[in-house]
């Protein structure tokens, strides 16, 4: 039987791979309408370090789920899910094909799995978890959740404190791990058919070499002076999700005097060194994915034919 479902296209890849470029060419012409993935865009004023596109490219063509937050003000997977899913319905009601494009893979798989029905925060018991950090650091943390749920463990930063403390907020709340909660989950039926493709440079020290290049780019570009008039807000601090993106944790590291600039430079690309390298682990495991050489010429062109077999 023929899938009757409406057309999506997921334009996925590591940072610094060339997805920008790629999803305007593909919106010009094929029609695409945008859909950002991408959890520091969804930002205001979170823009050079989050390489979002210029003025001029949202001039031509516009991205949707970008500067939709105060970065006081959380964005969750969650969130992601029902506004995408949102955006999707209007673009394919007006008759067009919904692209979305980012490097944030677990939008992309909550979007596509669905939200799992996790315990209610906890106040009294992240109370707890708080103490604990200040008492074991994050690496103490991490050395609990890996005696509970070394799944979990195995997928969690040990230096990512929120979805860590969320981890362990849930077993105790539960008496259960997270991952055996995801695990019980009935996958929900996508309302739309899926064509998956990723670029990527086939020679991982090109992907290494864009990125220190961008991250010098976006420190002449001013990002040093963006981070300074997030900090003047008085209102963040660099634990919330939005200054803990690549390149903001860092720079407010410096601002800090945690360390000089030489050594800005060399924290902010090893840590998108690390980004790209945890995108591509999700990316292996991504179904049915189409990887296109993003170093190859008629870059775009390899992506169109993707599309246009899938039936677009």
């Amino acid at each position: 039987m023929a899938d009757t479902r409406p057309l999506a296209i997921f334009l996925m890849g590591p940072t610094a791979a060339g997805k920008t470029d790629t999803a305007i060419a593909l919106h010009e012409r094929l029609g695409c309408e945008l859909i950002s993935v991408d959890s520091a865009m969804v930002y205001r004023g979170l823009d050079i370090g989050s390489a979002k596109p210029s003025h001029e490219e949202l001039a031509r063509a516009p991205h949707r789920l970008i500067d939709i937050r105060e970065p006081e003000t959380p964005y969750s997977a969650g969130d992601f899910r029902d506004d995408a899913l949102d955006e999707m319905r209007q673009i394919s009601a007006s008759g067009r094909v919904p692209l979305l494009v980012g490097g944030t893979m677990l939008y992309f798989k909550r979007l596509f799995e669905g939200v799992a029905e996790l315990p209610a925060a906890n106040e009294a018991v992240r109370a707890e978890l708080e103490r604990e950090r200040e008492a074991l650091g994050l690496a103490g943390l991490h050395a609990m959740l890996e005696k509970v749920d070394p799944a979990s463990a195995a997928r969690i930063h040990p230096n990512d404190p929120q979805r860590l403390m969320r981890a362990l907020e849930v077993y105790r709340v539960s008496g259960r791990t997270l991952s055996e909660l995801w695990a019980e989950q009935q996958p929900q039926n996508f309302p739309y058919r899926v064509v998956s493709i990723a670029v990527a440079p086939a020679d991982r020290r090109v992907l290494h070499e864009r990125i220190a290049q961008r991250f010098r780019i976006m420190l002449d570009q001013g990002l040093i002076e963006e981070v300074v008039a997030l900090k003047k807000r008085g209102t963040l601090h660099k634990d919330l999700p939005a200054m803990k993106s690549v390149g903001y944790r860092q720079v407010w590291e410096y601002l800090e005097g945690e360390f000089d600039e030489q050594a800005l430079v060399e924290r902010g690309i090893i840590a998108t060194r690390q980004l790209a390298k945890r995108q591509l682990t999700w990316l292996r495991s991504w179904p049915s994915l189409h990887w296109v050489d993003s170093s190859a010429s008629a870059l775009s062109d390899k992506v169109l034919k993707f599309v246009r077999e899938s039936g677009a």
